[in-house]
């Protein structure tokens, strides 16, 4: 068996000063100030992460030149690989992310507008730098296409963009299958409904991605313990676990983490 990844995310904005910095919130929103992202990428590379995520989470057009130069700078500091998404809507936005440092981009709200935008960067940087982020929310109506049972009800669950603030009408699995098709290397699963509550990943949402794809597997939003991390590996059969808040206050260290799980018999490196 593969060894699982353990992955910590920083969400980056520009303060009021336009220098980059982290906040985390909650489902989206109430975002608050944690630190500077290039001391975080030093300090996680330091702790033994497997990998790292990097988010612009507002991607405006006027910070983008100072994203990059910050993505850049934390390139510097990050000797795992480094994923770095947020605004990137077309091969030249790939190009540029990548040229700055990241191994991996993150595309969500691109690849939705313009699915080619995956076979255009797969076919001119290789499949293992594309990684498609989808923003989901559940949805208990009859407009979905696969659904899975959550608390004793049936629900599907719907693509978003802008945070999970904006539906698109999208089923998540039939979502993740073009993408996988069109050259994908890998999917990043997010629940709108599990961000920063700390309460566990959507399982539902991740084993019915899983279930569907071979393209590797990212669970995101709602990690509050290494328990939580083993439940989406062992019954969602995620490849990665990402987390934010529990890394970022020092809830847990990363060795903690692997720990844990190293004990229940999931494979991890030490």
């Amino acid at each position: 068996m593969l060894t699982k990844r353990i992955i910590p995310c920083i969400d980056v904005d520009l303060d009021d000063d336009g220098n980059a910095a982290v906040y985390t919130g909650v489902n989206f929103e109430d975002l608050k100030y944690t630190g500077d992202p290039v001391e975080m990428a030093k300090a996680y590379n330091k702790a033994g992460a497997d990998e790292f995520v990097f988010l612009d989470i507002t991607a405006s057009a006027e910070g983008r030149e100072t994203m990059l130069e910050t993505v850049s700078q934390v390139a510097d500091e990050c000797f795992i690989p480094l994923t770095v998404g947020g605004g990137i809507r077309t091969k030249e936005d790939i190009k540029e992310t990548l040229r700055a440092g990241a191994d991996k981009v993150s595309i969500n709200t691109g690849a939705l507008k313009r699915p080619e935008l995956i076979t255009e960067g797969a076919t001119a940087f290789g499949s293992q730098c594309i990684v498609i982020s989808v923003d989901a929310r559940r949805r208990f109506d009859d407009e979905g296409d696969y659904y899975a049972t959550v608390d004793g009800e049936e629900c599907w669950f719907e693509c978003t963009v802008k945070g999970g603030r904006e539906g698109t009408g999208r089923d998540v699995v039939s979502w993740a299958i073009e993408a996988e098709e069109r050259g994908a290397g890998e999917l990043f699963v997010n629940s709108i409904d599990s961000d920063g509550t700390k309460d566990g990943y959507d399982i539902p949402l991740t084993k019915a991605v899983c279930d569907n794809v071979s393209t590797p597997v990212i669970a995101s939003s709602g990690c509050g313990s290494p328990d939580h991390m083993a439940e989406v590996f062992t019954e969602a059969g995620a490849d990665a676990g990402l987390a934010a808040s529990i890394f970022h206050f020092d809830e847990y260290s990363i060795q903690e983490v692997k720990e844990r799980l190293r004990s229940q018999n999931i494979p991890v490196r030490l």
